[in-house]
């Protein structure tokens, strides 16, 4: 089983910067799913940033959700630029 999440922040590029329980920060994309069924409520950005966690995962107001194994699994570690 993988990480939970435990921090989420939408950014209006449509990615998700997640913390998850084990202190991985990692970067999904969430602009592949815009065009598909419930998830195209997605692309109202204003709608998008509403984003929480509930029970390691995250999920939106109107009850989308994606499954905490496929956002661990498809995410990229976050690359944070280091002052020079």
């Amino acid at each position: 089983m993988n990480p939970r999440v435990s921090r989420v922040k939408p950014t209006a590029d449509y990615n998700l910067v997640l913390v998850f329980d084990d202190g991985d920060r990692r970067v999904y994309d969430c602009s592949h799913l815009l065009d598909f069924g419930v998830f195209r409520e997605l692309r109202d950005l204003g709608y998008f940033k509403h984003a929480y966690v509930l029970d390691g995962t995250v999920v939106w107001p109107r009850e989308q959700d994606i499954c905490p194994d496929t956002l661990y699994r498809d995410s990229l570690p976050l690359v944070e630029e280091r002052p020079s």
